[in-house]
C-alpha cells in the first residue's frame, strides 16, 4: 500500500506525539501498519508518502538512487543570480555536510497556496520571493539551511512533488491510495 498525503503545517511527522498536544499522524486516520516515508519537520507542508513495504524508505531515500523531491519555499528577500547559482551548484557546507547540486528556479508568481494557519509573518519593507527547489538527498531541514546559508531565509515550504508524481490539488489534511501508475511516477 502507497499513500498520498497533504501534511498540514504544524503536524509531526511521527504517530506518537513527543509533547502533549502535539498533532501527529494519528489524527489522520490511516490504515494500519503504514509508516511515513522520509518525513517533513513540523513546519512544512505538503506531500508526505506514508506505505507498508519494506525497504520503500531505503530505495526512495537513498541519495545514490537519484529521486528528486521538489520544494516550493517561501523567502524572505528577492534572490538575485548568484544566491540561485549557489543553491544550484551545491557545495554548500550544511552541519558537515556538503549539499549535491539541484534544479533551482525563481518563480515569477506567487504558486496560489491557500494561506497558512498560522500566517508567515508578514514585513511591510522586506519583500518576499518563491523559489522552486528539487534535491536527490534530503538532510534534516536541508532546504532552510540551504536558503539561510546564501542570505535568504525560509519562511514557508511546500513539497510539491516526488520523482514524477505532484501534489496536485489534495486539499491539506487529505490522503489518498496512489494507483499502480501513480507509483511508477516516483521513480521517474
Amino acid at each position: 500500500m502507497l499513500l498520498a498525503f497533504h501534511k498540514p503545517y504544524g503536524v509531526l511527522c511521527q504517530f506518537t506525539p513527543d509533547q502533549p498536544g502535539q498533532r501527529t499522524l494519528s489524527d489522520f486516520g490511516f490504515p494500519e501498519r503504514v509508516y511515513p516515508l522520509g518525513r517533513l519537520d513540523m513546519d512544512s507542508e505538503g506531500l508526505l508518502l506514508l506505505g507498508d513495504e519494506p525497504g520503500m524508505n531505503n530505495r526512495l531515500l537513498d541519495p545514490k538512487g537519484g529521486h528528486s523531491r521538489t520544494y516550493l519555499a517561501q523567502v524572505e528577500g528577492v534572490p538575485g543570480a548568484d544566491a540561485l547559482r549557489r543553491l544550484a551548484a551545491g557545495g554548500l557546507e550544511i552541519q558537515g555536510h556538503r549539499t549535491l547540486p539541484a534544479k533551482v528556479e525563481l518563480l515569477e508568481n506567487d504558486p496560489g497556496f491557500a494561506e497558512r494557519v498560522p500566517p508567515v509573518r508578514f514585513r511591510k519593507t522586506v519583500p518576499t520571493a518563491w523559489i522552486s527547489l528539487a534535491l536527490t538527498e534530503g538532510k534534516n531541514r536541508q532546504v532552510r539551511r540551504m536558503t539561510a546559508a546564501v542570505g535568504l531565509p525560509t519562511l514557508r515550504l511546500v513539497r510539491v512533488a516526488v520523482g514524477a508524481l505532484r501534489l496536485g490539488g489534495l486539499p491539506p489534511g487529505a490522503w489518498r491510495e496512489l494507483s499502480p501508475g501513480e507509483r511508477r511516477l516516483i521513480w521517474k
